[in-house]
C-alpha cells in the first residue's frame, strides 16, 4: 500500500473556484477571456446576441450563421442576492451573487466583486473584470462603475 502524503503548498495553487468546463460551441467564448476580451455569439440572419453559446440561433430558430463579437463588458445589475453561508470552499462570505444584463441585450449570472456584497443594487452599473483560472483562461466577474 502506498503512503499519500499531502502537500501544504499544494492548496494555495489550486484554482480558487471551480473552473467551468470548454464545450465545443463555448470554446470561442473562452478563447477569447485569454486575451481579456469578452465575447458573444451572435445570429447574423437576425443579428441577435446568443447567450448561452450554442450551434443554432434561438431566436430565428434554426440558423447556424453564428458569429463571434467583442461586447463592451459593460451591464447593469438585473438581480442580485447575498450569499452569507458558504456554498462553496472557494468563496468567503458574503459575495453578492447576481444577473448583469450585458449592453449588448444578453443577461449573465456572474458575481459583482470589488465592493461589499450589501452594497451591490439592482440598477447598478458594473463592468467585466477578471479573474485568472489554472488553464490560462479568465473568468469574467463584475465590478461597479465608478
Amino acid at each position: 500500500m502506498s503512503e499519500t502524503k499531502t502537500d501544504a503548498g499544494a492548496a494555495a495553487t489550486e484554482p480558487k473556484r471551480l473552473e467551468p468546463p470548454v464545450s465545443d460551441e463555448g470554446r470561442p467564448f473562452w478563447d477569447a477571456t485569454r486575451e481579456g476580451r469578452l465575447a458573444l455569439p451572435w445570429c447574423t440572419v437576425c443579428e441577435q446576441p446568443i447567450w448561452y453559446p450554442r450551434a443554432i440561433c434561438p431566436a430565428c430558430l434554426g440558423s447556424e450563421a453564428i458569429e463571434w463579437r467583442d461586447a463592451s463588458g459593460r451591464a447593469t445589475v438585473y438581480a442580485v442576492t447575498v450569499e452569507h453561508s458558504p456554498q462553496t470552499r472557494a468563496l468567503e462570505p458574503p459575495y453578492a451573487v447576481a444577473l448583469v444584463d450585458l449592453d449588448e441585450g444578453v443577461r449573465l449570472l456572474t458575481n459583482v466583486v470589488g465592493v461589499p456584497a450589501d452594497r451591490v443594487a439592482v440598477g447598478d452599473r458594473v463592468q467585466v473584470t477578471w479573474e485568472p483560472l489554472s488553464d490560462g483562461r479568465q473568468l469574467p466577474l463584475f465590478t461597479p462603475i465608478e
